[in-house]
């Protein structure tokens, strides 16, 4: 038997709590992706800085050194993270001084927290060289003396606008640097859309410094790269 006397949502009323959950939602979401953008970019930089303490340490304790000559030389991911051997040595370094993380790499990169990573080091006339598809990469292509030296890493969104929007780059200075990633020839995304090797430095190649600001030249890719915050 139906009771009239019962009451339930008029049409008017949902539609109401369906306009303010629109209304929430559409506040909310925007906020939710630019936390996560901005999680994502300060993940990134921390994580430059943590590759630039284990270059430093792979290098200092001469944990590659192709040509024998005594002088360490810095690596690759796979090197650091101990997926290979480094150069010149015949087995893994133990413990590794870079994430297992960067074990993981696709065409010569590793993506991580919304970011895709990329490891150079110079090859003849300070040419950057990254990693090979797998890690690592042949004796012969780098050039031993200057990756005694020099190298520089860069991070870019692995979807630019969305897992993140600035891209990153340090080099054996330690310094971080940041460009937005709206110049006409950046829009850095994924593992198609990445940067050259020498798309932050003043002059072609990496063994020269980094453009910071435009000084002492203008960046390779004309961004301006200034130091991270």
């Amino acid at each position: 038997m139906i009771r009239r006397n019962e009451k339930g949502f008029t049409l008017i009323e949902l539609l109401i709590v369906i306009a303010i959950i629109a209304i929430i939602a559409s506040i909310a979401i925007p906020n939710l992706l630019s936390a996560r953008v901005g999680a994502n970019e300060t993940s990134a930089i921390a994580t430059l800085r943590n590759i630039a303490s284990a270059q430093a340490q792979f290098q200092g304790s001469a944990k590659c050194d192709q040509d024998t000559d005594g002088e360490g030389e810095y690596g690759y991911f796979a090197e650091l993270a101990g997926l290979l051997a480094p150069r010149g040595a015949a087995v893994v370094i133990t413990p590794p001084v870079l994430s297992g993380v960067f074990q993981n790499i696709n065409n010569g990169m590793v993506t991580k927290s919304g970011y895709v990573f990329q490891m150079h080091l110079p090859g003849a006339l300070g040419v950057p060289t990254g990693e090979s598809g797998a890690g690592g990469i042949g004796a012969g292509v780098v050039d031993d003396d200057l990756c005694e030296g020099v190298w520089c890493c860069y991070a870019w969104p692995a979807v630019n606008q969305s897992t993140g929007n600035r891209v990153f780059v340090v080099n054996q200075s330690g310094d971080v640097l940041a460009t937005d990633n709206t110049g006409a020839t950046q829009n850095y995304s994924g593992t198609t859309a990445l940067p050259a090797g020498d798309a932050a430095f003043a002059n072609a190649g990496i063994t020269g410094p980094l453009s910071i600001d435009g000084n002492p030249a203008a960046a390779q890719d004309a961004g301006v790269w200034r130091p991270a915050k």
